[in-house]
């Protein structure tokens, strides 16, 4: 049901022509390129083609300004598992809002979001705390609204996975993150 094929489609529909990047299933780490160097479109890669990181870059490029969209990989550092326990408290610092989105996209594709946490190797971390901050970034997503870009994605899927428009907190459990 879930393909991930289907989002490259979707995310390229919406997205392509007036951003000029696409989505693209990658091969090992997900990694955006902005367009340049040889690169006549701003490409955003996935890991593996794996339905649940194709949400996730997309949040990420859905968050990101218009001039972190002109660095690679959002102008963001990224250090692979086995942190500590200071490197994990400031990755989960900058993950809570993408992963609050890609909570939302998920919803919107009928699809289950987990947290990642992507610390396997390294110090153990307080998951309580940052599922409780994913949580309550969703619900300020919830009351503040998303931006153009982020709800023409979020409409998108909600229309080719049948599912409703409306964002409301209620349709989002902290429990479901267990």
């Amino acid at each position: 049901m879930h393909q991930y094929q289907d989002l490259i489609t979707i995310f390229n529909n919406c997205f392509f022509e007036k951003y000029n990047t696409q989505l693209v299933k990658g091969i090992d780490e997900p990694l955006y390129l902005p367009a340049g160097d040889g690169r006549q479109h701003n490409e955003l890669f996935f890991a593996h083609g794996f339905f649940a990181s194709a949400l996730h870059e997309c949040s990420h490029w859905l968050i990101a300004g218009e001039n972190r969209r002109k660095q690679v990989d959002f102008g963001y550092w990224y250090m692979p598992d086995g942190r500590t326990a200071p490197q994990q408290e400031l990755f989960q610092s900058v993950e809570v809002k993408p992963q609050a989105m890609e909570w939302i996209l998920a919803k919107a594709a009928g699809y289950r979001f987990r947290v990642s946490i992507d610390n396997l190797n390294g110090t153990e971390s307080d998951t309580a705390a940052f599922k409780l901050a994913v949580y309550q970034q969703v619900k300020t997503y919830c009351e503040q609204g998303l931006s153009t870009r982020a709800e023409i994605f979020r409409h998108s899927l909600c229309h080719f996975y049948n599912s409703t428009t409306n964002l409301k907190i209620e349709d989002f459990e902290i429990e479901a993150l267990n």
